[in-house]
């Protein structure tokens, strides 16, 4: 098969197809392997995680880059919500629409073309790694660093940039507040210890905090908001024993868990000291999801996803945006910003410290929607840099300049 941008898109479409939940990637991972071979990769195979790798050579001891998207995407919503059928890869009015359009099923593909591209041309090997679980926190990515069965010089990650490079993102983490009582029937309160009492002082404190952020002059300000209240059990005449407050926290690179914890948990301390009544209790937790790979690796993850960002006078970022230039001015070099949400490259370069940067076709704004699409035109611009983007970070790596 020859790599193109036409061959690119039906590859996308064909992926579009394949429903792709985190942890239900397989499907995705062994179809990209057979595309990989097509196109003339080597080293094609499956991590103990499931992420796709394979690599096109380069032409001596170059430094190698690796293009990663993800193969997890989220859920599609109401199928009679969208224009075209989520899963259909529908082609029309100069779209590329469905779950996985932009995010990221069409640029994966766009990628693995490109990388094919530059076969005999790259002096430094082309690495392709396409991983699982990154809505949930990027475990795929994880072990693909920590287990070392590559090790790149450059990471070009490709979330949609709408054409600019993007140089860095806050992390997110979930924290967990859970209160703690005793059950009882409803028509016997004097019974019962109601979790539910601890309530109104600890969203105090969270609010306190919230509005206490420390910001960075070019991600912006960390931001913490309380997303979901649990309560156990769940029935309507039964006094609780258990109620979960769930924080959604946007951090600034270089926060650990440890931090983040006690931060809530000085807070709380502080706050509640001696107004917690007898038989009630609290504590605050990392929340942790069990996450199973295809493979059957198995993980119990805290969901934390770190953070980063790069120098913008980086010589890697200066040669991606003068090597990306501009769709509407190409002598002009890309606008360098970062994205509002995270990615994998919080593991990459946040954790790795691996050169990263974001490149790609899309508009964030679509992303999670059920508006989902890819601009055609956008993407064909989009991988014709991508060789050259390639070559210049390579270039770039080598000269330090």
């Amino acid at each position: 098969m020859e790599p193109s941008f036409d061959n690119a898109v039906r590859f996308a479409q064909e992926l579009i197809r394949l429903p792709s939940p985190s942890g239900g990637e397989e499907a995705v991972a062994r179809r990209i392997l057979q595309e990989m071979e097509a196109l003339g990769f080597q080293e094609v195979r499956l991590d103990r995680a499931g992420n796709a790798i394979g690599v096109i050579p380069g032409t001596g001891a170059g430094p190698s880059i690796l293009l990663n998207s993800h193969t997890d995407v989220v859920a599609a919503g109401d199928p009679a919500e969208w224009e075209h059928p989520p899963y259909d890869g529908v082609v029309a009015d100069g779209f590329l629409h469905g779950r996985g359009a932009m995010d990221i099923k069409g640029p994966l593909a766009l990628q693995t073309h490109a990388a094919a591209l530059l076969a005999g041309q790259a002096t430094g090997d082309v690495i392709v790694a396409h991983t699982v679980f990154e809505e949930r926190g990027g475990l795929g990515m994880k072990v693909l660093l920590e287990d070392g069965s590559v090790s790149p010089d450059a990471v070009i990650i490709g979330e949609s940039t709408h054409g600019d490079v993007c140089i860095g993102h806050r992390g997110r983490a979930e924290i967990e507040i859970a209160l703690e009582g005793l059950a009882g029937h409803a028509s016997a309160p004097e019974r019962a210890r109601n979790a539910i009492s601890l309530l109104p002082p600890v969203l105090e404190v969270v609010a306190e905090i919230t509005g206490d952020q420390p910001s960075d002059p070019v991600l912006g300000a960390a931001s913490m908001v309380p997303t979901m209240i649990d309560v156990l059990p769940e029935s309507r005449n039964v006094i609780p024993d258990r109620v979960v407050v769930t924080l959604d926290w946007r951090i600034l690179p270089g926060v650990t868990r440890e931090a983040l914890v006690d931060r809530v948990r000085v807070a709380l301390d502080a706050a509640l000291d001696g107004r917690v009544p007898e038989g009630l209790s609290w504590s605050v937790e990392m929340a942790t999801e069990h996450q199973e790979c295809f493979t059957g690796l198995a993980s119990e993850k805290n969901l934390l996803t770190p953070g980063f960002l790069m120098d913008a006078a980086h010589p890697v970022v200066e040669a991606a945006a003068r090597a990306v230039g501009r769709r509407e001015d190409p002598e002009g070099p890309a606008a360098v910003r970062p994205w509002t949400f995270a990615t994998d490259g919080g593991w990459s370069c946040g954790v790795h410290g691996i050169p990263t940067i974001g490149f790609a076709p899309g508009e964030e704004r679509h992303a999670h929607t059920n508006t989902e699409r890819l601009d055609l035109a956008e993407a064909e611009w989009a991988f014709d840099r991508y060789p050259v983007l390639i070559l210049a970070m390579q270039a770039a790596l080598s000269t330090g300049s």
